[in-house]
């Protein structure tokens, strides 16, 4: 790939074995750093297209490449974020972001290290020796995020992680995942449902056509100043979400593309 690209698709789709065409023949391109953020109809391949990045899903037909880490290997270079935060009830919120770095062997002086830095990024580091059961939804998905960073890989995709929240969580957690992807700067591919959480977060957003997903449309919001409480109310997030609505609206009713 290209110096600077961590993501690279080409032609790549997906037919279920019930003969289901999920997603494209679709192209896309990630440079290291970006935020970007899928939206698009239900069923229109969004989870399908991040399973097949982060190796979950083989493609049917096409290419996923996805650059190797510092290290030479791409085992730990993604961090998946699902829309459930899958956390184990019998175990601390340390133990649950610990799994990976003890699947992986890591010893333990080190994974403490690595995981006290997680859920000290997450704003949970407080909470380490409390179990699921004692936390709010927010804090869940806070501990699934600290789980999905403590191997430290170069991109991190998230799926769909804050549909499930009230509005105020989620907006708070909008902002947190902003201040990480700042600080850390992992490369972020972000799905949602959401118009208004697309625009708020991304510097690109991707519209996905129905099924056969493919990308419809892209928008760039590279240039948009600060994202925080001004900028939800200005004028220009209000006309970019009109853009990106009224893109999602003509998307939704492409179908049966091949």
């Amino acid at each position: 790939m290209p110096a600077g690209r961590v993501i690279q698709l080409r032609d790549v789709a997906k037919v279920y074995d019930n003969g289901v065409a999920a997603v494209g023949p679709l192209d896309l391109d990630v440079e290291a750093g970006e935020f970007i953020s899928l939206v698009g109809p239900s069923g229109c391949g969004k989870s399908t297209l991040l399973r097949m990045i982060a190796g979950l899903s083989a493609p049917t037909r096409g290419v996923v490449d996805v650059a190797r880490n510092m290290q030479g290997h791409s085992k730990h270079n993604i961090g998946f974020v699902f829309q459930e935060p899958t956390l184990m009830p019998w175990a601390t919120v340390s133990d649950n972001v610990r799994l990976p770095l003890k699947l992986s062997h890591v010893a333990r002086d080190q994974s403490d290290v690595r995981v006290g830095q997680a859920l000290q990024d997450v704003g949970l580091a407080e909470f380490a020796g409390a179990y699921p059961r004692e936390l709010s939804g927010g804090m869940k998905m806070r501990v699934s995020l600290a789980r999905a960073l403590v191997t430290d890989p170069d991109i991190l995709l998230m799926d769909e992680p804050f549909a499930a929240l009230d509005e105020i969580t989620r907006f708070k957690l909008n902002d947190d995942l902003l201040a990480i992807w700042r600080t850390l700067r992992k490369t972020i591919v972000f799905v949602t449902h959401s118009v208004f959480e697309s625009v708020y977060l991304s510097q690109r957003v991707l519209v996905m056509t129905s099924r056969p997903g493919r990308i419809g449309k892209e928008f760039r919001f590279d240039s948009v100043g600060a994202r925080d409480a001004d900028f939800r109310t200005s004028a220009d997030y209000a006309a970019h979400c009109r853009e990106v609505s009224a893109a999602l609206a003509a998307a939704s009713a492409v179908e049966g593309v091949r």
